[in-house]
């Protein structure tokens, strides 16, 4: 792994180099000072997706999720455990497919909750349907 990588801002976009070597909790973004992990997945949209996902030096778990799919609401509090785990060798993040169909439809969603991980912009593994923590994590840290 090189000595820093990068990442986007969850509040401002902005990239920023850190030291992965870091507690996660003290890594902060170079433009707004806002921490750049704190175990919670980012929301992404149809205007943020391609620029967290083509600014990421560390692979980036989508949670592809909707809010009336009851897997969805059991896997979420699993993902916050991993990326408590994993970050910062992992950025988590989340897309509302129902506010976001044309990204879902862009990504062949077509089960919930679906994860994808993406390396360098591009899609290296898919898993549909829901996860424990420690599935999650083992299943993540074959990509890192």
């Amino acid at each position: 792994m090189p000595e820093t990588q990068q990442t986007a801002c969850a509040k401002c976009s902005t990239t920023t180099r850190f030291f992965p070597s870091m507690p996660a909790e003290a890594i902060k973004c170079g433009q707004c000072g806002e921490k750049l992990f704190d175990g919670q997945p980012i929301d992404l949209t149809g205007e943020t997706f391609h620029h967290h996902l083509s600014t990421n030096e560390i692979p980036v778990v989508v949670d592809f999720w909707a809010e009336w799919c009851a897997p969805c609401k059991m896997i979420a509090p699993e993902i916050i455990k991993a990326a408590h785990e994993l970050e910062p060798h992992v950025r988590f993040a989340k897309v509302d497919t129902d506010e976001e169909q044309k990204l879902a439809g862009h990504n062949g969603i077509r089960g919930f909750p679906t994860l994808v991980i993406y390396k360098g912009g591009r899609e290296v593994a898919r898993h549909a349907g829901a996860m424990s923590t420690g599935q999650i994590k083992t299943w993540v840290r074959e990509f890192l």
